[in-house]
């Protein structure tokens, strides 16, 4: 038995069946040669032909039957020939078979009963979305830290905040350690965050390693390292809006230019945390209004907040005299909280507070730049803006139980420090199961002009709820709304831009030291 290949087009035009004359030369001739008798393999072909594909070549088979079997020994190389040139011409077809298959995706979806498919946040799904970013660390190198939390909640799209956290060499001996904690509060996009993220450090410590005590024996004053501290930020700083000038004024290529100039077009609060565990000793530098606090158990066993920080915004009086002392004759800079309508007056980036006016013209014209103060503001005299950091020193007491929070203002938008730092010590307490399980409240319909009526978006104490095991994550939840769920999950089922006007983004991060027993 004999399977030969043989090719026929079906022409739509003429609705004529055309066997491809190649093939059936090749066919006749193999007829020929083999002896085939003629009427079988016809009709045997026509019936292959019968039933024939619109608009396409398909290939049939051809059953030949012969009264004698046919040895594959005694085939001529010119029957291999005619095999082979079969082949040859059957290969195109099996190419466009498969070639041209239509792989556009089939829309075949039902038609939805309703707008929206998905419900609001669960229980489960808030407990998620507020986890999804956390982290937790046991130290055992470090002495004097035993571990510490993190999390972080987006509301912008990307989030503006960043963090860093981990060990670090000691700038003044290799073989010490010391711990880093970070969190930058970026606004105006994230890119300032970002940079500071991979540089603050690397400043800081460059700073630090000049304040390197004469001998080993000796140890660098707190004033010291606080000054070195405060040049790492500012160097930082102006090395960012020196490079966008330089930038602006290059060869490079203007796509490379605009990368390049975003760090200064944005802006980011920098609050940065390092142990010495040598001194036990916290410094903690702010620019901006995220903010670090220290709770420390007192002897009545209540917990005390103390502040490692200030808040450095257009509300804060010092900052207010400071910012008029610098710019005489300027009365409205500082108004209603901001200064020339920023809430911080101490930041990274943000150029249009501290270029000239000129310069802002001429970035905003040749590279897309912010629009200028002006005329909104009475610009005259900047920067108005600085990054130059409050630095505080403490001594942590191992004799008495502590931890440090730090947090972008999205969380004490919502949480005081003293309300932040008994949220925390709530947590560290052995929890029974009544504590645990507050009963949730049963509010009447909920909504968010209920904002303004009956309802408190801020953090009340009735709807504290401890469920979870990292102590960051605790502090998010009970920002938001704790274990009154409608409102929790309200704020979470907003997503940006929308999202961003009930809740910022959220970045936190709590320490907790060592107590001797």
């Amino acid at each position: 038995m004999l399977d030969l290949p043989l090719f026929h087009v079906y022409s739509k035009e003429s609705r004529d069946l055309t066997t491809l004359t190649t093939a059936g030369a090749i066919f006749k001739q193999l007829q020929n040669s083999l002896a085939l008798p003629s009427s079988k393999p016809q009709a045997t072909m026509l019936s292959c032909l019968a039933r024939p594909r619109l608009g396409r070549v398909t290939t049939s088979i051809v059953r030949a039957h012969s009264k004698r079997p046919i040895s594959t020994k005694n085939l001529s190389s010119k029957w291999k020939f005619y095999i082979a040139t079969a082949s040859l011409i059957s290969a195109p077809g099996v190419w466009w078979l498969t070639a041209t298959r239509d792989e556009v995706p089939r829309l075949e979806s039902p038609p939805a009963e309703h707008l929206v498919p998905e419900p609001g946040p669960s229980k489960e799904d808030v407990t998620h979305m507020i986890s999804k970013e956390a982290y937790s660390f046991q130290v055992r190198n470090i002495t004097g830290v035993k571990r510490y939390d993190g999390a972080q909640l987006a509301s912008n799209s990307p989030c503006e905040d960043r963090f860093i956290h981990g060990q670090i060499s000691s700038p003044w001996n290799k073989d010490d350690q010391w711990m880093s904690w970070a969190v930058f509060d970026g606004h105006s996009g994230w890119q300032t965050a970002d940079l500071l993220t991979k540089q603050l450090l690397p400043f800081v410590r460059r700073r630090l390693s000049e304040a390197k005590p004469a001998s080993n024996d000796e140890l660098v004053p707190n004033e010291a390292v606080q000054r070195a501290i405060m040049k790492g930020f500012v160097d930082l700083d102006d090395s960012i809006l020196k490079t966008a000038l330089d930038t602006s004024r290059s060869k490079e290529a203007f796509q490379d230019k605009v990368k390049k100039l975003a760090p200064a077009y944005a802006g980011s609060c920098a609050l940065l945390s390092l142990y010495d565990p040598i001194t036990s000793t916290l410094h903690v530098a702010c620019t901006g209004d995220s903010r670090a606090v220290l709770g420390q158990k007192g002897p009545d066993g209540k917990w005390e907040a103390i502040p490692l920080s200030v808040d450095q915004t257009g509300s804060n009086e010092e900052e207010v005299i400071r910012i008029s002392k610098e710019h005489p004759g300027e009365e409205n800079i500082a108004k209603g909280g901001r200064v020339l309508g920023v809430t911080v007056s101490r930041a990274f980036g943000d150029s249009l507070w501290k270029w000239s006016l000129d310069f802002q013209k001429e970035m905003k014209q040749k590279f897309n730049g912010p629009s200028p103060l002006t005329p909104r503001y009475d610009v005259r005299t900047p920067p108005y803006l600085t990054a130059e950091p409050v630095v505080t020193s403490t001594k942590i007491d191992p004799n008495k139980p502590s931890f440090l929070i730090m947090a972008t203002d999205g969380l004490w938008d919502c949480v005081s420090s003293k309300q932040g730092v008994d949220l925390v010590g709530n947590w560290l307490e052995p929890q029974t199961a009544e504590k645990k399980s507050k009963p949730e409240p049963t509010d009447r319909e909920f909504d968010f002009g209920r904002f303004w009526t009956d309802v408190n978006w801020k953090f009340e104490e009735e709807r504290t709820t401890i469920q979870d095991d990292n102590a960051a994550v605790h502090l998010v939840r009970n920002s938001l709304g704790g274990n009154h769920h409608e409102l929790i999950a309200g704020r979470l089922a907003f997503g940006p831009p929308f999202s961003r006007r009930i809740r910022d983004d959220v970045t936190v991060q709590v320490v907790f030291f060592i107590t001797e027993e």
